[in-house]
């Protein structure tokens, strides 16, 4: 320092230890002085009285009844062109035991190492900046004026006073660099904004302080406790950790950051699980029974292994000390009070806050500090402190205090110095000093820029609301890095996240593991990505078990909503990841899940296929009924000529069999993925076809009874009528004027039926009731061929296909009788092979009945496919229907001899005279008489 600041002697730092005895003396006997006495030892040059400032070195505690002054505060000064206010929490705490009403400054208690070094580092930074060009050039220089809070707001309150009262011959404060805790930094900026003087605090983060509505002076150099609460949540909730409790000493600064933490941690699906606030001061009278329930509390919560805390490290201290004596009371071992805890940037750099015990017995501690930067000045400064290169002023008050700890150690006086750097070498943190030196760099550089372009150092030639503009006007540079103060008067760099490890011995070393980024609310390590801590992942703090896949979380009224029981997924509904609130819903049309699935299943695409051992079966049957057919169709052509074929109908006999191969094959489009065309075809084939077959029965059936039964009257009109094709023709005809009508009107269609675990493709019939028409009209046909055929169930045994008609009707009308409940109540995959198997039965029926009678006398009956047995079986027939006509005379019947268009009288009239004695007379005259009447 020179002499403008009025130091004309300097002592080295091994002489300071015999001047602070001696003055320990003087004011026992002289007292303390007042501020006037104040003010003359600051600007008055006595050799008695040399230095610069303090070592604000030593970092022993304060023993109780202690006390530097009793009617003035402690101060650090040294002069300059302006002078910067600092306020530093150099004692932890005020005595209050013995308060009176009277409106005196209470007795600081327990001296705070690391608040020494604080207000060591402003000294450091302003020295710096006084030698650096952006002063020089301005030819203006820093002081100081430090006061000590003592970690109480009143007493904050009584220094801010000092800085306000500092009138001639005095300077006054330009700006103020503190406090360190927000819930002084918010009392104290209520008074600096009455006279809009720059306040930057260096560790209060209490969002409130960003409201410049509300603190319009107030500035810091680090980011508020918003990004703080979200980086802690994004840890939280990067390891799973949703059940934690959160530790805070009441005041400002902890009940905002527990309401801030407790909002942002819900939205996160983060609970707390208790909330302790702790009284502000550890010399309050219920200080000791808040930290036992705290205890108890954290006991009874086992699950709770991850604990947030923004108290204070004294706080901590008691705490864990009270945490270790819970667990010897109920029996456990000091291992069991290990817990993770989260620490604010109140505690998380203060390795202190252990007490005496290990981190074997804590736990883990992960903790949020501020961005360190250079500390190779201040380093060397302690250096220099401890080898005596720089020397101090004896009557500082916080050097007096010091060095009367060390003293009481009984050290020599090089010893003194030594040791005395050393303690304050331990309790440098980085982070707070960077932030220090941040705060003196900004105010330097705003009176640098203002005292460049005009001159500033008369008395109110710089006002302290001047400086304030430049401040939020200009950038400053410090290690070659530009900074600014944002719209909220903050410096948001991140968070640096440390780990605590020991060393093996005694000492904490904190192990930076994670930086965070405000800008996108993400961590990175030292390459740039984020990973999880092996040592943390372990870590299980949850209040339920967490719910696996193919599970969701069911919480009960009234409960945490992190405290839950796990329930399956019903039916088509699925959980895919761990822990979640509800299941999701499978596509309903294309996926389903059985209970308790962790993904979707796709249907399965479902229909009649061909490889479905029931198809394959209806598929033989199918094919050999073609074969069959075939067959018979070759064996009727090749006997085309003989009776057998002609009384089955000749020509029509090959359109049935020609109609039962078209049947088959309709029956064989019910297999297979239906297609549009395939859906439309196989109904309509199978109608036309079994209508040309029922046609071709109704017309020999017709034939049969014009021949045998009918009565002279109707037999004469139906001969006229009789034109078999034009018959069958018509038949046919309208069963495809139903079928056309059923194509245009509402044709058959494929569809997909959405079944619970599968996809069923089929053919949607279009129109039931044109299904039911088609059908009905078949029925009606076969109907009637029964009908016809059980009258004339009686004919001759070789030409009687009534009897075979009869029952392959029968067998129609039952089988499709059967289908139709069997068809509407019947779903899903073999609904086409209800349909095939009745059809097959229909087709089967008539080739049994029908063909294969004729084939077994083709083949095995060969003497009976003659025209000689044909009328000799019809002349049999004939007698016997002679005599019954005969004996039943008497009443009025009529005979009708046979009319067989195939077969005419003539040419079965030798059989008869060769088996009759009397042959028949071929006389029209009589045969037409016998026609007409007996």
């Amino acid at each position: 320092m020179g002499d403008e600041w009025g130091v004309t002697r300097l002592l080295p730092l091994r002489e300071v230890g015999r001047a602070v005895r001696q003055n320990l003396r003087a004011a026992g006997e002289g007292g303390s002085g007042d501020i006037s006495d104040r003010s003359k030892v600051e600007d008055m040059a006595q050799p008695s009285l040399t230095g610069a400032l303090l070592i604000l070195t030593l970092v022993l505690t304060l023993q109780p009844g202690h006390l530097v002054g009793s009617d003035f505060l402690p101060v650090a000064s040294a002069p300059g062109d302006f002078i910067i206010g600092g306020l530093f929490p150099i004692h932890e705490d005020v005595n209050t035991q013995n308060r009176s009403l009277s409106p005196q400054p209470l007795r600081c208690i327990r001296f705070e190492e690391r608040g020494l070094t604080w207000a060591l580092a402003m000294v450091n930074a302003i020295e710096v900046v006084n030698r650096s060009p952006l002063l020089t050039e301005a030819n203006v220089s820093l002081g100081y004026h430090i006061l000590d809070s003592c970690s109480d707001v009143s007493t904050a309150l009584r220094a801010t006073e000092d800085f306000l009262q500092r009138g001639a011959p005095l300077k006054p404060v330009t700006a103020v660099v503190g406090a360190s805790f927000s819930e002084t930094s918010i009392a104290v900026a209520r008074l600096l904004t009455l006279n809009m003087i720059p306040q930057i605090s260096y560790a209060s983060t209490a969002v409130i302080l960003s409201d410049k509505s509300r603190f319009p002076a107030f500035m810091r150099t680090v980011p508020n406790d918003e990004h703080q609460i979200a980086a802690m949540v994004t840890l939280l909730t990067a390891y799973n950790w949703t059940w934690v409790g959160v530790v805070t000493t009441d005041g400002d600064y902890g009940r905002s950051a527990l309401e801030n933490f407790g909002t942002l941690a819900s939205e996160n699906g983060i609970c707390v699980a208790f909330r302790i606030v702790l009284p502000e001061s550890v010399t309050s009278h219920d200080i000791q029974s808040a930290i036992r329930d705290t205890a108890k509390t954290i006991y009874n919560n086992p699950k709770v292994q991850v604990i947030v805390s923004f108290a204070k490290p004294t706080h901590m201290v008691y705490l864990y000390q009270e945490l270790r004596n819970e667990m010897l009371r109920v029996g456990q071992g000091p291992k069991s009070m290990r817990r993770l805890w989260v620490a604010s940037d109140s505690w998380a750099s203060s390795s202190s806050a252990r007490g005496n015990l290990s981190l074997e017995e804590i736990g883990q501690v992960i903790g949020f500090t501020f961005k360190k930067g250079n500390l190779t000045s201040f380093e060397s400064y302690l250096d220099r402190l401890g080898s005596g290169e720089l020397s101090f002023d004896r009557n500082d008050p916080f050097i007096q205090e010091l060095f009367t700890q060390l003293n009481g150690s009984g050290y020599t006086d090089s010893e003194l110095a030594s040791k005395a750097a050393g303690i304050l070498k331990q309790n440098t943190q980085a982070d707070t000093i960077f932030s220090i030196e941040l705060a003196v760099s900004a105010i330097a550089e705003a009176v640098a820029s203002i005292c460049r372009s005009r001159e500033c150092k008369g008395p109110g030639a710089l006002p302290p609301w001047e400086v304030l503009q430049a401040l939020w006007m200009q950038e400053f540079t410090l290690d070659n890095h530009s900074y600014r103060f944002n719209s909220r008067g903050d410096i948001n760099l991140g968070y640096d996240v440390k780990l605590w490890s020991s060393d093996g011995g005694n000492d904490i070393i904190l192990n930076l593991v994670l930086e965070y980024h405000v800008k996108n609310n993400s961590f990175t390590n030292v390459n740039n990505i984020f990973m999880q801590l092996p040592v943390l992942q372990d870590i299980i703090s949850k209040c339920s078990n967490s719910c696996v896949p193919g599970e969701f979380k069911k919480t009960a009224e009234g409960q945490h909503t992190c405290c839950y029981e796990c329930v399956s997924c019903t039916e088509n509904y699925y959980s895919n990841d761990t822990d979640m609130d509800l299941c999701l819903s499978c596509d309903p049309r294309t996926q389903w899940s059985p209970a308790g699935s962790s993904t979707c299943i796709t249907k399965a695409l479902l229909f009649f296929s061909w490889n479905d051992g029931f198809a394959v079966v209806l598929l033989t049957f199918s094919a050999l009924g073609i074969v069959l057919v075939l067959l018979v169709s070759a064996l009727f052509l090749y006997h085309r000529d003989t009776p057998v074929v002609k009384a089955a109908g000749g020509p029509l006999s090959l359109i049935m069999l020609f109609s039962l191969i078209l049947s088959y094959i309709s029956a064989i489009l019910f297999v297979g993925r239906p297609t549009h065309l395939q859906c439309n075809a196989r109904q309509v084939l199978y109608s036309i076809s079994f209508t040309l077959c029922v046609s071709c029965i109704l017309v020999k059936t017709l034939k049969i009874l014009l021949a045998f039964q009918f009565n002279l009257g109707p037999q004469g009109v139906l001969r006229r009528l009789y034109h078999p094709y034009i018959i069958i023709t018509l038949c046919v005809a309208l069963q495809a004027v139903i079928c056309i009508c059923w194509l245009v009107f509402a044709s058959p269609f494929m569809q997909i039926t959405i079944q619970p675990t599968t996809l069923l493709e089929d053919c949607h019939e279009g129109s039931y009731l044109a299904f039911g028409v088609m059908l009905g009209y078949i029925a009606v046909l076969a109907f009637v061929c029964f009908i016809c055929a059980f009258k004339g169930r009686k004919l001759p045994h070789q030409y009687n296909e009534a009897r075979f008609i009869t029952f392959s009707m029968l067998l129609y009308l039952i089988s499709w009788m059967l289908f139709i409940p069997i068809y509407v109540t019947t779903t899903g995959l073999y609904v086409p092979a209800v349909e095939m198997v009745v059809i097959l039965l229909s087709n089967y029926g008539i080739l049994c009945c029908h063909f294969f009678p004729k084939c077994y006398i083709i083949l095995l009956k060969k003497e009976q496919n003659t025209s000689s047995a044909f009328r000799k079986n019809l002349y049999e027939y004939s007698n016997k229907t002679t005599n019954s006509v005969t004996e039943s005379s008497n009443s009025q019947c009529h005979f009708k001899p046979p009319f067989i268009p195939e077969i005419t009288p003539s040419s079965f009239q030798p059989a008869v005279t060769a088996n009759n004695k009397a042959p028949l007379t071929s006389n029209p005259q009589h045969q037409a008489g016998r026609r007409s009447s007996i």
